[in-house]
């Protein structure tokens, strides 16, 4: 837990880039304004992550899931915000499927790629011995051609 309580205010970048991202272009934000906002947001994540943890140990857990959020969202009066965190849960897991499916296929290629440089050095060294052999034999047939001239 924070010690101070400075150390559980949102960073002032995070809620500088909100704000203005917020607000209509041209429109300033004093100081204090931004530090009141900035606050309040702590505020409201401060109370919003109590509401659902009280769900969680509820239900008898140590992890707070996103059932826990949005039941912690609607405890706090806040529906109207239920079905847009709906959407943008929904957006964040498909990025997510999308992302694990992506590196399964990259794994998948990498290992696919191992076992095609496994075999073409698996063919390569066949090859290799295959001519040691023909060398071999080549020398043996040279021998007995020098050993029949002799005789």
């Amino acid at each position: 837990m924070a010690e101070r309580p400075e150390d559980l205010n949102l960073p002032n970048a995070v809620i500088t880039r909100i704000i203005k991202e917020a607000l209509p272009d041209g429109v300033n934000v004093s100081k204090e304004a931004r530090r009141a906002i900035s606050q309040a947001a702590s505020v409201f994540v401060l109370y919003a992550t109590s509401c659902a943890n009280n769900f969680a140990m509820k239900a008898k857990r140590k992890t707070l899931n996103a059932t826990d959020v949005m039941s912690a969202m609607e405890e706090m009066e806040f529906e109207r915000f239920l079905q847009p965190l709906r959407e943008s849960l929904e957006a964040y897991k498909k990025g997510q499927k999308g992302k694990k499916e992506a590196s399964e296929q990259k794994r998948k290629d990498a290992k696919e790629k191992k076992n095609d440089v496994e075999e073409n050095d698996k063919s390569r060294e066949e090859e290799e011995e295959e001519e040691e052999r023909m060398e071999e034999d080549q020398d043996a047939d040279n021998e007995v051609e020098e050993e029949e001239v002799e005789n």
